[in-house]
């Protein structure tokens, strides 16, 4: 850690205007606007104090994904989760993990944050000082090779590139989220977890993971893409696939946990595990899309010469999600978690906070909309799917108009075809049913209008 960081001083602009993202107090500086609800799109990088509100949502999901491991024991057992945010900037991650995930899981969550920017950890350190003190037993982890940290509110806060603050640990927990491309931290967070651990990534570098801009996707990913309906999906796909292929060189298997993109960015949570028949089984995923005349696309191993003008790839083809994750992640989980309460709302008052009726309102949606569909789809994105592109539908069938896409489900699942709208700005529905079932579905419903 550099000599000049001693997490004692205070920031320039401090302490801005403060703003709440979830049931925790953002400090933001004076030239940062407040957030407008529901943002989209990326938000321009305006330097220390920076918190781009555009990945609330991811950061939500965040809390509630190491809360439900953390509650069903599925990385480390009832044995504690040591978690790394790498590039922690300002610390709102970390803090929301800290504030927000159950006090009674808190004991068996030991948390690391790091940015090699002093200045946005003297941000993060003092915007700490806002949050509920939440008592931390004192405990030495004789597995973790601890650098040089400074602790607050049982956050150890550390100055160091990221990549050598992985290699120094070893964590159960690892997340990434740069602002541009993963890539050049992906080998060494896989090296870093543990035997079992969660990897979370973020890549806004969206022009190479869809295709639209070739020469980047081809250099950072090894993707040919194609730009149409299916583009984010190849994009979720092109980025497992990415990590895939990295772990299993080194001898680990993944499973994703939950895949999404959302607004400007991919985001992805795998299961990675140290083991070399895993690997092996991992690579079998790997494949392309093909776009084709009769049905949208298939998956395929390897297109053809004369498929490949059509096709799309490398990327993973397997499942996206897990299923019995992803069905715990509702709406209602989501605001009893993550929703500010009058209490919290109080807290914020003496520190400056404006906080009206509408703002509650609007931060409800906000929570609920981070999860939306995710639990309705989990089944279908958990195993062999068709994807549809509502909108493609009419060309297929054969039809000039389309019923609502409400109604299309309810009756491909009365007829016992597995159907659920899957989580995109798009409209998109993901099915068990044949491609020809769908469509003899669409024009049985219209006809009888």
């Amino acid at each position: 850690m550099g000599e000049s960081f001693s997490g004692q001083d205070v920031p320039d602009d401090w302490p801005g205007h403060v703003w709440c993202e979830g049931r925790t107090f953002v400090h933001l500086k004076t030239s940062q606007e407040r957030p407008t609800h529901m943002p989209r799109g990326p938000a321009a990088k305006s330097g220390t104090g920076f918190m781009n509100p555009a990945m609330a949502p991811a950061r939500t999901r965040s809390v509630l994904l190491l809360q439900d491991a953390l509650e069903h024991g599925w990385i480390n057992g009832d044995r504690p989760v040591r978690a790394l945010d790498a590039l922690c900037a300002t610390g709102i991650r970390v803090r929301r993990w800290r504030n927000e995930i159950k006090s009674d899981l808190q004991d068996y969550l030991h948390i690391t944050a790091n940015d090699l920017d002093r200045k946005a950890l003297d941000w993060a350190l003092n915007s700490t000082n806002s949050d509920h003190e939440i008592p931390i037993p004192q405990s030495i982890d004789d597995e973790q090779v601890q650098p040089h940290f400074i602790e607050k509110n049982g956050i150890k806060f550390q100055n160091q590139d990221a990549r050598l603050a992985m290699i120094q640990g070893s964590f159960q927990w690892i997340d990434i989220d740069p602002f541009g491309s993963p890539v050049t931290f992906i080998d060494a967070a896989l090296q870093a977890l543990g035997r079992v651990g969660v990897l979370e990534v973020t890549a806004t570098d969206t022009a190479a993971l869809t295709g639209s801009s070739a020469t980047s996707g081809m250099r950072r990913y090894g993707h040919k893409g194609i730009v149409d309906l299916y583009a984010h999906d190849d994009a979720i796909r092109v980025l497992l696939g990415t990590i895939a292929t990295r772990a299993a060189q080194l001898d680990r298997a993944i499973e994703p946990i939950l895949a999404l993109f959302d607004g400007h960015h991919v985001r992805v949570s795998v299961l990675v595990r140290k083991s070399k028949q895993g690997a092996d089984k991992t690579r079998e995923q790997m494949g392309w899309r093909v776009r084709c005349e009769d049905i949208p696309y298939k998956f395929t191993k390897q297109p053809t010469i004369e498929e490949m003008p059509q096709s799309s790839g490398p990327m993973w083809i397997g499942p996206l999600w897990n299923g019995d994750i992803c069905s715990r992640l509702t709406e209602e989980n989501a605001v009893k978690t993550c929703l500010a309460q009058p209490s919290d709302l109080e807290r914020g008052i003496p520190i400056g906070l404006e906080w009206s009726e509408s703002d509650q309102l609007y931060a409800e949606r906000e929570i609920r909309r981070s999860v939306r569909h995710i639990a309705q789809a989990a089944p279908l994105l958990s195993s062999e799917h068709l994807l549809l592109a509502f909108d493609q539908l009419p060309r297929f069938a054969g039809v000039g108009s389309l019923p609502s896409m409400e109604r299309l489900i309810d009756t491909l699942n009365e007829a016992g075809h597995l159907s659920a709208r899957v989580p995109d700005l798009r409209p998109f529905i993901a099915t068990h049913a044949p491609f020809e079932t769908v469509l003899e579905t669409i024009r049985t419903i219209l006809s009888a209008e």
